[in-house]
């Protein structure tokens, strides 16, 4: 089969791969029909997410058909049409019980992530979170969805089954983006007459957006540096655009909300924000795992007893964490990966209604042979490229 690999630091290519086969009982084997490249791809893509092997293949939001199944899949069949979440959960351990699936506890069978020190944890020691497709191998290693086949473990629990009568573009996102957003929402307890802040108009950023208004937010505000990605954001959900490089974003959110600050701040950008030449030359020299800057405009943004909401991913230790500012404001802090299942049901059914509109973030389509080119696009973010999605038919 074609399939997208990681080659190293800015190489990907699309190359012959072997089939995928059932592994496990309860495996499925689906014919991808869309996958779209994601913004944690492209940290993979720059060489900032480590544990990564040549040959991996990536993508991990993907929907398609079944083509196979275990001798103890029930949930789904060979025929059915379903999204993938971008996360793999048993279902049945301590934290899947509580719903709480990105934490799954028996999915990632290889080294789990970084302790405060900077070391891997041992498995012996600390328990890792859930298994992820076509990321790196401190989360599993699993092979991902941005090929023409992908095995899809714990089949009883991830496919969601999707009626025929929605086009995959309404529904890929249900993946990863939409119920990351949407996460990010419900966790920063936005609701009716809520002022929120969002920084990054990025996919993720922009379904915080639709999700929020969904939510009855009654003021965005949205920061970034792309022209025409706050511009649609301004058009599409009515946000007030923040160039960050022209203003000071959160003394202009505060001079804007009688000098409280926001309700809450939902920070999508993660550990690739645009920090000051010091801090960009000390992640370089990884010295420093994530930068900062993000995170301390947001701290300075938020109100006293707000929320601020991390759906960005943030990787190792930060210099310049102002946790004496974030302790003098009584700011909760929620964060982490999306249990992306438990949303699924809900979110469908606000697309089904018309409620929510995922695909039309979409600015670029392209057959998987392109892939490469998809990632150049929206790496470099040219030709508008807000989101590209990728077809193997």
């Amino acid at each position: 089969m074609k399939a997208l690999t990681y080659r190293g630091s800015h190489k990907v290519q699309v190359e012959e791969a072997p089939d995928p086969r059932i592994e496990q009982d309860d495996d499925v084997i689906l014919r991808v029909t869309a996958t779209a490249i994601c913004g944690s791809d492209l940290h993979i893509y720059r060489g900032k997410i480590p544990a990564m092997k040549a040959g991996d293949i990536l993508g991990h939001e993907f929907m398609g058909i079944v083509e196979q199944a275990g001798s103890a899949v029930s949930a789904v069949k060979v025929g059915d049409r379903v999204v993938v979440p971008f996360n793999i959960a048993c279902g049945s351990c301590f934290f899947c019980e509580r719903e709480l699936f990105a934490a799954c506890e028996t999915t990632n069978i290889e080294d789990g992530p970084v302790d405060g020190r900077g070391a891997l944890i041992n498995k012996k020691d600390l328990r890792s979170g859930a298994a992820m497709f076509g990321f790196s191998h401190l989360y599993g290693g699993i092979p991902g969805g941005q090929a023409e086949r992908v095995r899809v473990p714990k089949a009883n629990v991830g496919p969601f089954k999707v009626p025929h009568a929605l086009e995959d573009e309404q529904v890929l996102f249900l993946s990863d983006i939409l119920p990351t957003g949407f996460m990010a929402v419900v966790n920063a307890e936005i609701g009716p007459g809520s002022r929120v802040a969002i920084f990054g108009a990025g996919p993720v950023g922009l379904m915080a957006a639709a999700s929020a208004r969904l939510k009855g937010a009654d003021e965005i505000f949205m920061v970034d540096h792309h022209a025409e990605r706050l511009a649609f954001a301004e058009e599409e959900y009515g946000v007030h655009p923040l160039d960050f490089d022209k203003v000071d974003a959160a003394k202009e959110i505060v001079a804007r909300t009688n000098r409280r600050g926001v309700d809450a701040v939902i920070d999508a950008v993660g550990l690739e924000a645009k920090g000051s030449l010091v801090e960009t030359a000390l992640t370089g020299l990884k010295l420093e795992g994530s930068s900062g800057a993000a995170l301390r405009q947001a701290i300075a943004s938020v109100r006293r007893g707000g929320v601020i909401s991390t759906p960005g991913v943030y990787a190792g230790f930060i210099h310049g964490f102002m946790y004496g500012d974030a302790f003098d404001k009584g700011v909760t802090f929620r964060m982490g990966q999306t249990h992306t299942r438990k949303f699924m049901p809900e979110l469908l059914a606000h697309i089904e209604a018309g409620r929510l509109a995922p695909e039309r973030i979409i600015t670029h389509r392209l057959p998987l042979a392109e892939a490469q080119q998809g990632y150049d696009l929206f790496n470099e973010k040219t030709e508008g490229c807000r989101k590209v999605v990728l077809r193997s038919g």
